[in-house]
This record gives C-alpha cells, sequence and structure tokens, in this order.
C-alpha cells in the first residue's frame, strides 16, 4: 500500500488473494498508519471485485467510510505507485535475504520499510517520512470497531475432529466430536468455538509446508504434491523461506 502524496509505503506478506485475505491485509496496514485515506485504488481482481466490489469488500468499505475505485482490467498506469513500490521492493529489500518463515519475512520486511521510507524520493525532492504528518492530518479517522472475523463458519466436527480452513487441517479437542462448532480465523490465528462458547482448539494459521504434529490446534501436514514449483515473486520468495522443500507450496503464503 503506498500514499499518494507522501509516497510512503507499507506492505507484508499474506496467504493469498481471497477476499478475507485482502480486507484483513488492508485492516492491519490502516491499523499501522492509524489514519484512513479517502479513497482507495484496487486492482480490478476476483478478491476485490471485478467493475463492482465483492460484498464483503462493500461491506468493509461502508465499515471505514471511505471510497473505493476499482481500476479498469489492464491499466497499470491507474496503481503505477504501487507497481512502482513492487519494483523497489524486488530490487531492494529481497536479494541476498534469508527467511526462516512468514513472520520473520513480515518483521525484516517492516524493519527495511522503516529505512525505504527515510530515503530521498527523487520524484518528490523530499523524504516521504517527511511528508508523512502533514499526509496523515488530511485522511480520515478509523472506525471505532473492528471488522468482524471474516473467515468464519459452522461445521459439525467428525470423528477425526479436525476442522478445514483453506488448505489445512487443524485439529480439535475430542470432547468436541458430533458437535457444532464454529471457527473464527484470520491471517495469523485460528479459533474454534464449541456451542457454549468454550475454546476448543486456538492456534497461529499455518504457513505453507507446515510439518507440525497432529496435537490439538496444530495444522495436518501438507501434501508436498499438491502444488508445483513458480517462477513468481511469491514462490521465489518461497524459495528463500524455505530452501530444503523439493517443491514450492503456494499454500497461504501471497506476497
Amino acid at each position: 500500500m503506498v500514499s499518494g502524496y507522501s509516497r510512503m509505503i507499507t506492505a507484508r506478506m499474506l496467504p493469498s488473494k481471497r477476499t478475507g485475505d485482502l480486507i484483513d491485509r488492508h485492516w492491519r496496514l490502516l491499523t499501522g498508519w492509524g489514519a484512513l485515506p479517502k479513497m482507495l485504488v484496487l486492482d480490478n481482481e476476483a478478491g476485490v471485485g471485478r467493475g463492482t466490489p465483492t460484498s464483503e469488500f462493500a461491506a468493509f468499505a461502508g465499515l471505514l467510510a471511505t471510497k473505493i475505485y476499482l481500476c479498469r482490467p489492464r491499466d497499470p498506469d491507474a496503481k503505477g505507485l504501487v507497481e512502482h513500490a513492487n519494483g523497489y521492493l524486488e530490487t531492494s529489500f529481497l536479494p541476498g535475504r534469508h527467511f526462516s518463515g512468514p513472520d520473520d519475512f513480515n518483521t525484516q520486511l517492516s524493519t527495511w520499510l522503516g529505512v525505504a521510507n527515510r530515503r530521498m524520493h527523487r520524484t518528490l525532492g523530499a523524504r516521504p517520512a517527511d511528508r508523512w504528518e502533514a499526509d496523515r492530518s488530511q485522511m480520515l479517522a478509523l472506525p471505532a470497531a473492528d471488522p468482524p472475523a471474516w473467515w468464519r463458519f459452522q461445521t459439525r466436527l467428525g470423528r477425526d475432529h479436525y476442522v478445514r480452513v483453506d488448505t489445512c487441517d487443524y485439529s480439535v479437542d475430542p470432547a468436541a466430536i458430533g458437535h457444532h462448532v464454529t471457527v473464527l480465523c484470520d491471517n495469523e490465528k485460528v479459533i474454534v468455538l464449541a456451542a457454549g462458547g468454550e475454546i476448543v482448539a486456538s492456534t497461529h494459521a499455518a504457513g505453507p509446508a507446515t510439518r507440525a504434529s497432529p496435537t490439538p490446534g496444530t495444522p495436518r501436514p501438507a501434501s508436498a504434491s499438491t502444488f508445483r514449483a513458480s517462477t513468481t515473486p511469491t514462490a521465489r520468495i518461497l524459495r528463500m523461506i524455505y530452501p530444503h522443500e523439493s517443491e514450492v507450496l503456494l499454500l497461504r503464503c501471497y506476497g
């Protein structure tokens, strides 16, 4: 995400381009800014909406009370600031780095952005950090209420006492077998509630190629043959994070 006036950049790695992930990403980045732009310029993609926002994204925009501008298809100039920022991250942040996982990637990225936003911007002739306070002062206030958990569903817990979220299975307390449970999740946490509201599983969301043992709340091992390697920037990042995997698993990681 790039602010138009100051060119301040904020970013994080995400699992996918699905609507829930995109909403969660925007909320976390906006919360980090502590302010809300009067308009969000978004790519014309399925998770956001093609031509018109999806019902979930429209609800999110309503909560924020901000305008949504969807770029036309095949119109990269409309979001040139973001495209330039992506290129800058790929050429200046990624080379020579090693990551122990997605959390480490986001930690290193956050630290690097603190330096990058203080560099002299050639087009502006100023540092983004020096223009940030003036930029933020013209933005809107964040809503008082957080968005709801965008990944929420109910299911009847089977005999294997696992619930599936995206491509990962999470084990639940066997005491809940045969009962309906409610699953709440975002990019960082998965919580399973029994009918009475008590927590029967709580864990961090699984990253790609998880090899955790199947104890309550941990993800079931993923199959290494599910997805093939790719030459996309996301796949290159994953190979840096998981250099010993025979195949890059594009399970829950989107850059």
